[in-house]
């Protein structure tokens, strides 16, 4: 038996698909305790009903909002540590938790607090293995960096309670992104712990909105989030919709409340400097470029060796950090948006819409 016991926090809406496989994921765990708290928002489908049939699970039920339903299930918590997984996340390897929670317990010991909290390696488990390889390989291998945005709530998150409530728990401020705000508190107010073993997830969202454009938007999302753009998220309520919800992905409507946005909301003065700290995030994340050539090299370097991402962290980050750059960056972020995407994704959309039109019987 480790030494610790976890309480495992999942938050569903309508996920009687999915759940199940966790649930008996979970119920195979070797050499851990588990408590698993279903935290649901209101699911008008049989997700609470079949978690009943888990004598090992209970549901916690309450008002919809991600972070709210986790954090109302922590509140009801007896174990040593938390885990918040997500419902369509699986769990290859009976002795995952056991063993993270020893490598945690460890670790604790050696830094002498509990400022600490654990994530896993992704994997996503997709339906087509021959669509999108390399930009699921660059997904995926980013996540076991330890730099800024780069965690999020499908690598699963294992924290003591203490710290836990240190942080102040999850955002509910949105319904979504809940996990940013926490990985980022995490960063700033203690450290990061990657778990040895991997989680899987589901691609089934990349796979039914289209891998580039929820990739795409998931960047605005980011970076409307971190520079404080929340006029955005008040504009398009619909953005971070149910999973089964999602069909291909149309990324003009998003592109025409930014457009009305930064002319109804922030006029020219408040655009400009929005465009700056715009440009600041994307400075930030200029390491990606350099770890996008490393992924394409993959089967000429090998596994594991980030040459062009070194390089960038080594030279290229020393001389461009200075405020200069990031009126570059917000002009090429522009010129790109404008000059690429809105008329790529402007055709793409249409054509989308026709097909759809053609498939829809009279």
């Amino acid at each position: 038996m480790s030494s610790c016991d976890v309480s495992v926090i999942v938050p569903t809406l309508n996920e009687e698909r999915v759940l199940p496989d966790l649930l008996r994921d979970l119920q195979r765990q070797t050499g851990v305790r588990l408590e698993v708290l279903v935290a649901d928002g209101g699911s008008d489908d049989g997700t609470t009903a079949l978690v009943e049939s888990f004598d090992f699970a209970r549901v916690v039920a309450g008002d919809r909002g991600r972070g709210r339903q986790m954090n109302r299930a922590a509140g009801e918590t007896l174990g040593t540590y938390l885990c918040f997984l997500h419902a369509d996340t699986r769990i290859p390897s009976d002795g995952l938790l056991g063993a993270a929670c020893d490598a945690m317990t460890a670790e604790r010991r050696a830094a002498g607090h509990d400022r600490l909290a654990g994530h896993f390696q992704l994997e996503f488990v997709r339906a087509d293995l021959r669509k999108h390889t390399v930009a699921f390989r660059y997904a995926e291998e980013k996540m076991s960096f330890d730099r800024s945005h780069v965690v999020n709530g499908d690598q699963g998150l294992l924290l003591t309670p203490d710290f836990f409530a240190a942080l102040g728990g999850f955002d509910e401020s949105l319904g979504f992104l809940e996990d940013q705000k926490i990985a980022a508190d995490i960063r700033r107010r203690g450290r990061w712990l990657l778990l040895p073993g991997r989680m899987q997830t589901s691609a089934r969202r990349f796979e039914a909105a289209g891998f580039h454009r929820l990739y795409i938007l998931m960047s605005i999302m980011q970076a409307m989030y971190w520079t404080g753009a929340r006029e955005f998220f008040d504009r398009a309520p619909g953005i971070y919709r149910q999973q089964q919800e999602v069909g291909k992905l149309l990324l003009t409507p998003f592109f025409r409340e930014i457009t009305l946005m930064f002319r109804q909301d922030y006029g020219v003065v408040g655009t400009l400097r929005l465009l700056a700290r715009i440009g600041r995030f994307v400075r930030s994340h200029s390491w990606q470029m350099f770890y996008f050539v490393d992924i394409c090299l993959r089967p000429i370097s090998g596994p594991g060796r980030y040459p062009f991402l070194r390089f960038h962290d080594a030279v290229f980050w020393k001389i461009t950090n200075f405020r200069v750059f990031d009126l570059l960056a917000a002009i090429l972020t522009v010129g790109w948006f404008l000059g690429v995407l809105f008329p790529v994704y402007t055709f793409l959309d249409r054509r989308e819409l026709r097909a759809e039109e053609g498939r829809t019987p009279p």
